[in-house]
């Protein structure tokens, strides 16, 4: 069964990355914001960084559209439930507009052609004059089944420059919906993961000088027109389950882990969990609760603040020690590791419940789609089950010299190249690996991890009492 429904939408992409996409989207939707437009914002791929921004602009959480990590099902019924009632829903792709996985899988045209939705592309004009139109023109004849029915130029230099691409572009038959000039202060910082997270930028500071600079810069009735021709969508149609509280999971979430998609999180709330939100940089130790997830984000750069939170490390030594499940993603593996080394060469003591060292390396690590089969059970999955994710980290994992080879949790085989490695750590009650997946599109593995939590709430003679 399906239902139809129509949202008002559109899909702002770029002809590459780094072409000003988040910043325009983020000052498109802080405008939105101060004029009363209610508008849900998205984001194309497996980024957890540039949702920060749409959701201090917003003020709503961002979600994220990713074919690979869920399936279309799932992601059209989630786009619809989190766009309801909304007056817009703008989509921000990921790189350039059919760039993505191989065989341009989860790629911004892929999202775009899955919603219907049109597509609105970001150009940088700079040392650029009618040359612009050629290149809107390639983009807009590569896939006719893309809808590219607007372009927003930017890094434009002065009026000259403006009204010469500005014609040129709309001779092709594609509209300018607005027009950027260059500005030093729009850029965000950067390090060595993409932006600066939102959690450790002075935010109100940083979206205020871009709502400033570039909110009288888009045609926002213009943008609000061409969402509107958006068709019907067919959504798959989803009954809804009571949901019956049976666990408790802590979310380590503060400036050093908060690579969490909402609607993954959500998941777990629909498979019975109450999600308990504490920080491994401040809190002095583990909530009271039946299972930990610690997610990834930026430890390595917080090295010395988690080490010197003794009472934290011990309060998660005791809480494995006595069999309380635990999943770590990406930067929770390398928290659980028993040493961190830094950027610098220094060494920083960390939980210890893996014996590997941690390395931060100069050059990119790991970046892609992977699917991930156990080698095992454990908290997520029984042995020959396959999760999918994304990898994406500078730090790799090195066995001490006293350790025995251990048995990986998974193997991670790369969507583009088909190399498989061993990869992870895994025992009784703990998963950790470099592995970021998304809860919609592994439920099963959702429901495993709660299960767990609720035998071991119910082998301490625990009753639920939420």
């Amino acid at each position: 069964m399906t239902d139809k429904i129509r949202i008002p939408r559109l899909v702002i992409a770029g002809t590459q990355s780094g072409v000003g996409k988040t910043t325009i989207v983020s000052g498109l939707l802080a405008a939105f914001r101060n004029k009363g437009i209610k508008a849900q914002s998205y984001k194309v791929g497996p980024d957890y960084i540039d949702p920060g921004y749409h959701t201090a602009a917003s003020g709503r959480p961002c979600h994220n559209l990713d074919s690979w990590l869920m399936p279309e099902d799932r992601l059209l019924s989630m786009f619809a439930a989190t766009a309801q009632g909304m007056d817009v829903a703008i989509v921000e792709g990921v790189m350039g507009l059919f760039d993505g996985g191989s065989d341009g899988v989860a790629s911004t045209a892929s999202i775009a052609r899955l919603l219907k939705a049109p597509v609105v592309l970001v150009v940088n004009a700079r040392s650029a004059g009618e040359s612009v139109a050629a290149v809107v023109l390639g983009f807009k004849q590569y896939d006719p089944e893309v809808c590219l029915a607007g372009v927003i130029l930017n890094q434009i230099g002065s009026d000259s420059h403006q009204q010469m691409v500005t014609e040129a572009v709309e001779r092709i038959g594609v509209k300018v919906l607005g027009a950027i000039r260059r500005d030093e202060k729009l850029k965000v910082p950067e390090r060595h993961l993409g932006l600066l997270p939102v959690i450790e930028n002075e935010t109100e500071t940083v979206l205020a000088e871009i709502h400033a600079a570039i909110a009288g810069q888009l045609g926002l009735s213009a943008i609000m027109e061409l969402a509107a021709t958006a068709g019907d969508l067919s959504i798959p149609s989803a009954p809804t389950v009571p949901v019956r509280r049976r666990a408790r999971i802590g979310v380590a979430q503060d400036e050093a882990f908060s690579f969490y998609y909402p609607e993954s999180l959500r998941v777990l709330e629909e498979m019975g969990a109450e999600l308990v939100l504490f920080s491994p940089l401040r809190d002095r130790e583990l909530p009271a609760v039946d299972g930990v997830l610690f997610g990834g984000g930026f430890p390595e750069m917080f090295l010395a603040q988690l080490s010197e939170n003794h009472l934290m490390l011990n309060s998660i030594r005791s809480a494995a020690k006595k069999g309380t499940p635990m999943v770590a993603e990406c930067g929770g593996y390398m928290y659980l590791c028993r040493n961190v080394e830094s950027f610098e060469g220094q060494l920083y003591p960390m939980v210890g419940l893996i014996p590997d060292l941690c390395r931060m390396e100069k050059r990119l690590q790991a970046v892609g789609y992977v699917e991930a089969t156990a080698c095992a059970d454990n908290v997520l999955c029984f042995e020959g089950e396959l999760l999918r994710g994304h990898e994406f980290h500078f730090s790799r994992m090195i066995s001490t010299e006293d350790g025995q080879p251990m048995q990986p949790a998974f193997q991670v085989r790369k969507k583009r190249t088909g190399i498989s490695t061993p990869g992870g750590f895994a025992n009784k009650n703990l998963l950790a690996s470099y592995l970021h997946i998304h809860f919609a599109g592994n439920p099963k593995a959702a429901r495993r991890f709660v299960d767990c939590c609720q035998e071991f709430r119910q082998a301490e003679g625990d009753e639920f009492d939420g």
